[in-house]
């Protein structure tokens, strides 16, 4: 997803441009780090304080002026207006937050008013119209059958959460002016293996299929998630 990430930025942006970025429930902070090291000022937002307490760590680790272009906040996503002016940034990430969240429309609106003209939103989502194949590569026909017509499931915390399907979400974007340019698949053939899976000895040649699948109709279509991006007009 990264590079995919990078690849939309690279069209949009002029190279070397120090953007303005916001990650809306930045987990970790893997993503928000990862740019502040490539030159970007980032922020942080998660309401996790056990995130926000690692984020504050691996930041602590980092040279200063990675630390100075970093800044790490904890609250909702949902409540972006009491945190930023409208039109502040110039991307917006929220990366495997719409799945926890029961109504993202007002979420989404409100991560578009954070766009200046141009910006660029990257949303992560749960793929509403590939649930039945994990369990169906797994075997598991039952629990297959039963997401079929649904956008609920289980994920692997033992949560009940929720899916998004790509019809919808682009019907969203374009009502809260920042239409789909581009949707990428992630995770087409590794979405069955376990936390624990080694990795295979030539990751490089993984990662290229990943990439190419993720990108190429009809594997993204199938894939665990969804990675689309909208523009502001």
């Amino acid at each position: 997803m990264a590079r995919q990430l990078d690849e939309q930025i690279v069209g949009r942006y002029p190279v070397g441009q120090r953007l303005r970025v916001l990650d809306v429930g930045m987990g970790q902070g893997t993503q928000a780090l990862r740019l502040a090291r490539a030159g970007h000022q980032v922020t942080g937002l998660e309401q996790d304080s056990t995130m926000v307490a690692t984020a504050r760590e691996a930041l602590s680790a980092e040279p200063e002026g990675i630390r100075e272009r970093m800044r790490i906040i904890e609250g909702d996503g949902r409540d972006t207006g009491v945190h930023f002016l409208p039109g502040s940034f110039d991307v917006v990430l929220c990366h495997g937050v719409l799945m926890y969240v029961e109504e993202p429309d007002p979420l989404l609106a409100g991560l578009a008013r954070m766009l200046a003209p141009g910006g660029l939103l990257s949303l992560l989502v749960r793929n509403g119209d590939a649930l039945a194949m994990r369990p169906g590569l797994t075997g598991d026909w039952a629990g297959a059958l039963g997401v079929f017509d649904t956008t609920a499931y289980r994920n692997r915390l033992g949560l009940d959460v929720r899916a998004d399907r790509l019809s919808t979400l682009t019907a969203t974007l374009a009502g809260i002016g920042a239409p789909l340019q581009a949707w990428y698949g992630v995770r087409v053939f590794t979405d069955t293996a376990t936390d624990d899976t080694e990795a295979p000895g030539d990751v490089e040649t993984l990662l290229a299929c990943e990439e190419r699948a993720g990108r190429t109709d009809p594997y993204r279509g199938v894939a665990a998630l969804l990675h689309l991006c909208g523009v502001r007009g």
